[in-house]
């Protein structure tokens, strides 16, 4: 008879090329997966600072044919993917190379999925924002090559993009969207200003913990099919390894990374940090903070990060809007798996020894806390702009995550997630 629940741990990721100095064997990925014509997705800081046209160079000096796209716009929206999807309209293309962060990464995953499988936009987003279709079958070769040590999407099966008309984030999950390849080079971080450090790495760090505290993947039901298993299952041995080792590395190297910006040595284990935990979530998924940072960073007015590059609109940067829930969520959460939070602030240099299981998981919240202060973050919701006032609408749009919220260890409703919201407004005074 077989088991009614799931007890399969399916692990799936990208080859990667990890390595100060990786850039430079971008053209032996390109020739061994035989692309003659590719596009080069790309942000205009990259190009404006020069790494666009020292990665296109490379490329050409190949005999490879390229052409740019270099607008991808920060935090993706509905409008600037199918303005990106357009753009390869005509063009005879068998591969894509990706270079930024997770927006290019993001924006040029979309190009490939509609280029190969043209649909409407809402044909694959998730339910029940979209239809949730599965993408029908396998895509181009993809290049990913991370300029931020953050979203990890060289590594997952996701792309993350901003409704705008509907004031929410939402996304697209399926195996077939993971990049072919990612070359991870930390010499490409140098550059980037300390707020985008800060906001990325707390990134990391969110998607290393959620995906070790939620859900375990043996307490859902066996699905039908193999195909039908979701791409995030939950807490397991194998995920665990990779988010375990980039928490305790953000704890490490988070602060170095943050006040010298040309630390080599921090910007690159921030860096395996960020790898590691791309490997973890999306394995086994996050859940409450980044179900809350959607609605967060698609309902915002009028905040502008200071100091952060290419913010054309009010905008609350993605690893933003995920930290300035954590601590309230995780305060939540710590019942359900209290040994598990304790061991997580274990790793983040909380001693925890002498405390009881609940007192020593409440030591996380507190120390993301610190973590948020010493990296000049917002102190909480109220900080961006929202007031109790807001707390329906970010409910609402909370709740169109159910992707996500399934893979909390504690279930969650409207009413739990008013008083973490109202919980995660203001931190110190």
């Amino acid at each position: 008879m077989i088991n009614p629940i799931d007890s399969i741990i399916v692990m799936e990721t990208v080859p990667i090329r990890f390595g100060v100095g990786a850039t430079e064997e971008i053209c032996y990925e390109i020739h061994k997966r035989g692309l003659k014509r590719v596009i080069l997705v790309t942000d205009p800081h990259l190009r404006d600072i020069g790494l666009a046209e020292r990665v296109e160079k490379l490329i050409i000096d190949s005999g490879v044919k390229v052409v740019m796209f270099d607008k991808v716009h920060a935090e993706p929206t509905d409008r600037s993917i199918a303005e990106a999807i357009s753009f390869q309209d005509g063009k005879e293309i068998d591969g894509y190379i990706a270079l930024g962060g997770g927006s290019s990464i993001d924006t040029a995953k979309a190009m490939n999925l509609y280029g190969s499988y043209p649909a409407p936009l809402l044909t694959y987003i998730n339910q029940p924002v979209g239809d949730g279709k599965p993408v029908p079958g396998p895509l181009k070769p993809l290049i990913a090559i991370p300029t931020t040590a953050g979203t990890g999407s060289e590594s997952t099966s996701v792309i993350i993009m901003d409704l705008l008309d509907l004031h929410l984030k939402t996304g697209i999950s399926h195996a077939y969207i993971r990049p072919t390849v990612g070359i991870i080079d930390p010499i490409n971080t140098i550059s980037v200003p300390p707020i985008v450090t800060a906001a990325c790495g707390l990134d990391v760090l969110c998607h290393a913990l959620e995906s070790y505290i939620s859900r375990p993947y043996d307490s859902r039901p066996r699905p039908p099919s193999p195909a039908d298993r979701p791409p995030y299952i939950g807490a397991n041995p194998i995920a665990d390894l990779f988010s375990i080792q980039a928490i305790e590395l953000v704890g490490k190297y988070i602060r170095r990374a943050y006040f010298n910006p040309h630390d080599l040595e921090a910007k690159t284990q921030m860096m395996l940090a960020s790898t590691l935990a791309g490997f973890g979530f999306g394995n086994a998924g996050v859940h409450i903070p980044h179900a809350m940072g959607y609605p967060v960073a698609g309902m915002v007015k009028t905040y502008k990060a200071p100091g952060y590059p290419n913010q054309e609109k009010p905008q609350v940067p993605h690893g933003m809007s995920c930290i300035v829930n954590a601590p309230a969520a995780f305060r939540f959460t710590a019942a359900a798996q209290p040994e598990r939070h304790a061991h997580a602030a274990l790793l983040l240099g909380v001693q925890t020894q002498a405390l009881s299981d609940l007192d020593a998981a409440l030591t996380l919240p507190d120390a993301l806390i610190r973590l948020m202060r010493d990296l000049d973050m917002p102190n909480g919701l109220s900080a961006l702009g929202y007031t109790l006032e807001d707390i329906p609408d970010l409910i609402a749009g909370t709740m169109k995550q159910q992707r996500l919220l399934i893979n909390s260890p504690r279930p969650v409703n409207e009413t739990l997630l008013t008083s973490i919201f109202e919980d995660a407004l203001h931190y110190w005074e």
